[in-house]
């Protein structure tokens, strides 16, 4: 049986370090009078425009993008060719939830003994953490983050005399004060269908449903933090004063559209959603914080990705090279933000870059203030090896719960969560504490 991440993240460090400084000693020897070439799995759009800047500057080290359909199907495809033992690329764009399970599977080289360490103050803490796995050892470099964020329409709520809230407690009364004056308005709903969407909510109440101890996972879902998350939300949801319709149906796309639906917690990534699924309410919007818990600032994620190499490349140094440049040059932050419109997990970067608001929010000059204070704020919060069957297990604990519409149904969708997640650990032969 498997120890915690084989069965801790130190243990795969010393089986990726063998096999990195065996591949580094052969960097470039498999054709010493051409370039080295990179192969790069990635979805994001339009990267390989970013890369051909990298490509024109830099002849003796070329990359290639490969587009993937998206994050599970890369993933699916990259952990085939390491059990395989070949077919893996050198780079592959990896969501932080993912990581975990790539390490634990071998398939991400530690890349700290190639310079990676150097670059740890360009992101946040917590995003740096996402990409140790709590060791020495460094799998991937952060590449876009999606500090969460929270959008209102503020001619909706100026009709009703009511403001944007700063706190979970002024949000839920804002939410009744809003559905009292006006039935059909919501100011958000409980979304079932997205996972990523409650792990950031639960974050910011100072969750994290994995830990390391030694050789031994722990799984705290059912713990205060989330517990407290998930009993708000379903005592709204069964007031009747928030919605329990799941997002990205076309009934939430035209609630956006015709004001039924007047909030929505979300990320920095907002924007392109709004602007795609009702562009005809442009500037009717106002960005914010996400509500605080009694005032304590927090934050959680829903989104972001990173850039790892995997434990097939033959060149890790140079793969380490080309991708601090992608994910912290000047040129290189620009050209991933006018292509590929990702928020830069480097802050410092993203800072001197992001100096005009997203067009659909170009009326809110300080769209990106309110950004930088969400990105500076995200809570630490570690991901393990089953990450899939966490989400899985919330997409159908808390579809039930939200079509019960009572509190107490909530809870117990995260007793479920809980149980589950630790019942699958414990059959993949992880020790559990």
């Amino acid at each position: 049986m498997r120890s915690s991440l084989r069965m801790t993240a130190l243990a795969t460090v010393a089986a990726a370090t063998m096999l990195f400084t065996g591949c580094a000693a052969d960097a470039g020897g498999a054709d010493s009078s051409g370039p080295v070439k990179l192969n790069y799995w990635a979805w994001a759009p339009n990267l390989d425009k970013v890369v051909d800047i990298w490509n024109k500057d830099n002849p003796d080290i070329q990359v290639t993008v490969n587009k993937q359909d998206g994050g599970d199907p890369a993933i699916t495809k990259l952990l085939t060719a390491i059990k395989a033992g070949s077919g893996a690329p050198d780079l592959i764009q990896a969501e932080y939830q993912k990581i975990p399970t790539l390490v634990s599977s071998d398939a991400l080289a530690d890349i700290s003994g190639a310079g990676a360490n150097e670059i740890k103050d360009e992101f946040p803490a917590s995003v740096w953490d996402s990409t140790t796995l709590g060791s020495d050892a460094v799998y991937a470099i952060p590449q876009d983050t999606g500090p969460m964020m929270a959008y209102y329409r503020q001619d909706i709520l100026d009709q009703h005399g009511l403001s944007v809230p700063t706190t979970w407690e002024e949000y839920a009364e804002t939410a009744r004060a809003l559905h009292t004056a006006d039935p059909t308005k919501f100011l958000g709903t409980f979304s079932a269908n997205d996972a990523g969407w409650f792990t950031g909510l639960s974050q910011q109440a100072g969750a994290s449903w994995w830990s390391i101890d030694g050789d031994a996972w722990g799984v705290e879902v059912d713990e205060e933090p989330t517990q407290k998350v998930a009993e708000y939300w379903g005592g709204l949801v069964e007031e009747g004063v928030i919605d329990n319709k799941p997002m990205y149906t076309p009934e939430w796309n035209a609630g956006l559209n015709d004001g039924t639906q007047v909030g929505w917690v979300s990320s920095v990534w907002g924007p392109g959603v709004l602007s795609g699924n009702a562009a005809d309410t442009a500037g009717k919007w106002v960005a914010a914080e996400v509500p605080t818990w009694d005032g304590e600032t927090s934050n959680g994620n829903w989104g972001g990705s990173s850039t790892a190499v995997t434990t097939q490349s033959e060149h890790p140094e140079e793969a380490v090279e080309f991708i601090t440049w992608l994910n912290t040059d000047p040129e290189a932050i620009q050209a991933l933000i006018e292509t590929s419109g990702i928020y830069p997990a480097a802050t410092k970067a993203a800072e001197a870059t992001l100096t005009s608001s997203p067009e659909f929010f170009s009326h809110q000059d300080d769209f990106y203030e309110v950004a930088a204070r969400a990105a500076e704020s995200v809570a630490p919060f570690t991901y393990g090896p089953n990450v899939n069957v966490a989400y899985s297990a919330y997409n159908d604990e808390f579809a039930k719960a939200a079509e019960a519409r009572t509190a107490a149904a909530f809870a117990d969708a995260v007793a479920a969560m809980q149980k589950i997640t630790t019942d699958d650990l414990t059959k993949s032969g992880f020790t559990v504490k």
